[in-house]
């Protein structure tokens, strides 16, 4: 494993400080290779995004023809364990272990909830496909749990590993360290949806089992790798003496400060802003653009590579001293304008444009996701990494949820009344459904905007803003 370490460190080195971004996180406490080797469970939960957000809604709705809403809920089921983040961070902060550890554990089971959701997957498809006798309600109820499963296996690893990587670095680099495995995350998502763009170019039910299959291996082997030698075991934690603290306690001292409070709000805003489209991008560009399962599979990979071209950025200007509030503020600019090129898209029906108008997206969202975890990073001083990590991670999660399920529900409802006439005879094509999602996710950012405004001011007293209200304030820029 050191070998393993030393060959990473050597590999990312030559690349430069200026090519990977936040690589300056890396410390005596906590190396670059072991930094490296450590960001793998962030991989493996990029490719499971992948998967499910990308590859598997795409061939749910176009190749099985179900519902948009039906996979927008299957897909959103994780929702239900995306506010329990903040207690599994919280957990994880104060468990106690008679081998020692604390984070080890929730990494653990989490792994093994990724496995066992994409272990019944192929089963689920098999069913939902047709090609056997049993009714179509087992496939539905087979596909939700496993959705479910990868969902809550997602959260409790990316959750305890995040809280992991700030309890080995020192703290002076914890915002680095959290925003470098960010980066692997993106990286995780890119590379997965092109390897499955590929090895779908000549899709069959048969090749997709085989990937998901793949894909379950593949987590617990990185994980693995992720975890070995990571966290050191403490037998003393098991006999601590005292009361465990309360959950309810630390979490109002937490949301007791007003800006926390609207750091939360803007968060949630302008996530559920950027995720209504994570459904509808692949089966926009197969029912609006045709275009085929790897190319839409390919979408994915350019949406990570904005959000990667955002991490770059984002590193330049945060070493330069630029306030994270103002940074997230020029996503959610940069995400408006984003979903104004795709909308125009349905009218000339460029493929290029879309394409431009994906990278668009995910730099937008990049540049807001590293503003707004920058910004909490400041609430980890106050509180255990895992509850302020988890926190951050839980609002995120629960407004992505409940974007990705509203995205769905619109686009069908829309996209039905269109159909019938109701909205005239010019919005009858199967594009209407999809811009009026676009449009929705405009106004999202247009209020995110709203709410961060007053944050996105340098070196504000706190004093100064704690009673301050919800309001129209200064915008970034």
């Amino acid at each position: 494993m050191n070998s393993l370490n030393a060959k990473l460190a050597r590999t990312w080195t030559r690349l430069g400080p200026e090519l990977l971004p936040f690589a300056d996180a890396a410390s005596g406490e906590l190396p670059l290779g072991r930094l490296l080797r450590l960001s793998l469970f962030q991989v493996s939960v990029g490719a499971a995004a992948v998967m499910l957000t990308g590859t598997l809604n795409r061939v749910m709705i176009v190749e099985l023809g179900l519902s948009a809403w039906l996979v927008s809920l299957m897909v959103a089921l994780p929702l239900i364990f995306a506010p329990l983040r903040a207690l599994i961070g919280f957990r994880s902060d104060v468990h106690r272990s008679a081998l020692g550890w604390r984070r080890v554990p929730f990494i653990w089971i989490g792994s093994m909830l990724q496995f066992g959701g994409f272990a019944i997957m192929p089963f689920a498809l098999i069913l939902l496909s047709g090609d056997s006798n049993g009714p179509p309600i087992i496939g539905q109820l087979g596909a939700a749990l496993a959705f479910l499963l990868v969902g809550a296996g997602m959260h409790t690893t990316q959750t305890a590993g995040l809280a992991l990587a700030t309890d080995l670095a020192p703290e002076e680099s914890r915002p680095r360290v959290v925003a470098l495995l960010f980066v692997s995350l993106v990286l995780g998502m890119f590379f997965s949806a092109l390897i499955y763009g590929w090895l779908l170019s000549d899709f069959s039910q048969l090749r997709l089992i085989k990937v998901v299959q793949g894909t379950a291996v593949l987590t617990i082997a990185l994980n693995i790798i992720a975890l070995w030698k990571q966290e050191g075991r403490d037998p003393k934690r098991k006999y601590q003496a005292g009361e465990r603290p309360k959950f309810s306690v630390a979490w109002a001292q937490l949301t007791s400060d007003s800006r926390a409070r609207r750091l939360l709000v803007a968060v949630a805003l302008g996530t559920a802003g950027f995720a209504m489209q994570d459904v509808l991008l692949e089966p926009f560009g197969g029912q609006v653009l045709g275009l085929t399962v790897s190319s839409t599979t390919v979408l994915t990979a350019l949406l990570a590579g904005g959000t990667l071209l955002a991490f770059a950025a984002a590193a330049r200007w945060l070493a330069a001293g630029m306030d994270p509030h103002r940074l997230a503020g020029y996503g959610a600019v940069v995400g408006v304008f984003a979903f104004a090129v795709v909308t125009v898209v349905t009218a000339i029906h460029s493929a290029a444009a879309f394409r431009v108008g994906i990278v668009l997206i995910g730099f937008g969202a990049g540049l807001f996701a590293v503003g707004t975890l920058s910004a909490s990073m400041a609430i980890a001083k106050r509180a255990g990494s895992g509850l302020a990590l988890g926190a951050w991670g839980a609002v995120q999660a629960t407004a992505a949820g409940l974007g990705v399920a509203s995205g769905g529900a619109l686009r069908d409802v829309v996209s039905n009344l269109a159909s019938g006439g109701a909205l005239g005879p010019a919005l009858l094509g199967p594009s209407t459904g999809y811009s009026f999602v676009y449009q929705v996710e405009i106004l999202l950012l247009f209020a995110t905007l709203i709410v961060i405004g007053p944050l996105a001011r340098h070196a504000v007293p706190k004093d100064e803003v704690a009673g301050a209200g919800f309001g129209l304030a200064d915008f970034p820029g």
